[in-house]
């Protein structure tokens, strides 16, 4: 099974290197705003700075997953390919879990610059646990946007899976305070974001790398949008399924 499941992820890497633009695009929008809106203006403040870190790590986490999974498996279903991929005696779990490992591989690249830009152009900082922390937090942070992806990739021709990507990207950066400071958000927002994905996801990230109070709420929200995102990508998968071999 293991080795299955690298084969798949090793030729989902390679699909993806193969358009050497979205490899570099993933990448390109955290890093943009690292160096545009976080080291100019917050990047001395130790706090501000640690904190506008963790916002770019849910942009990017944000970011990848929702166009790597749901632009990507939208492309993958229209190709010849698939269907033959399909007929394998594998079954679909190696192409899940191999698809998911080549996903992670792309956010983790995505934040590279991130994390390397707050090291060295701010003052941002976080103890050995705090980073333990964040690791963690940001792998959470991921589940609800890679499932997204999939709702979106499954249930979507590519060309229709683009434009809501696109759609869904600044309103819920937006509206999840990840152009903000921690309580520096306008009223509305401050009110909404608790309640998106991004909202409850920022926050889960604020408070793993500072003292920013975690409320009940944001969990709540949080495990409830991986639960309905779950059940709306397995839902989209099996009507896919049965299109296919009806």
């Amino acid at each position: 099974m293991a080795a299955l499941v690298l084969t798949h992820a090793r030729f989902q890497l390679i699909e993806t290197a193969r358009t050497p633009i979205a490899v570099i695009g993933s990448a390109f929008w955290p890093a943009a705003s690292m160096l545009a809106f976080v080291v100019p203006f917050v990047g001395d403040d130790p706090v501000a700075a640690t904190y506008a870190t963790a916002s770019m790590v849910t942009f990017a986490v944000m970011s990848t997953n929702l166009f790597s999974y749901g632009v990507g498996v939208a492309d993958d279903r229209v190709q010849p390919w698939e269907p033959y991929v399909r007929t394998l005696p594998a079954g679909a779990l190696p192409r899940f879990a191999g698809r998911l490992l080549s996903g992670l591989a792309l956010m983790a690249f995505s934040l590279l610059p991130v994390v390397v830009i707050a090291a060295t152009l701010t003052r941002a900082s976080v103890s050995p646990a705090e980073f333990l922390l964040a690791a963690g937090a940001t792998a959470v942070i991921a589940v609800p946007f890679i499932l997204m992806g999939l709702a979106i990739g499954y249930s979507m021709p590519p060309k229709a899976a683009v434009v809501v990507a696109q759609v869904l990207f600044f309103p819920l950066a937006f509206g999840g305070g990840l152009m903000t400071a921690p309580g520096s958000a306008p009223g509305f927002v401050e009110n909404l974001a608790p309640y998106l994905p991004t909202g409850a996801s920022v926050r889960l990230m604020w408070a793993a790398v500072g003292n920013y109070p975690l409320r009940p709420g944001s969990v709540l929200s949080l495990i409830a949008w991986i639960v309905t995102l779950a059940a709306v990508a397995l839902w989209a998968y099996r009507r896919d399924e049965g299109r296919r071999f009806s």
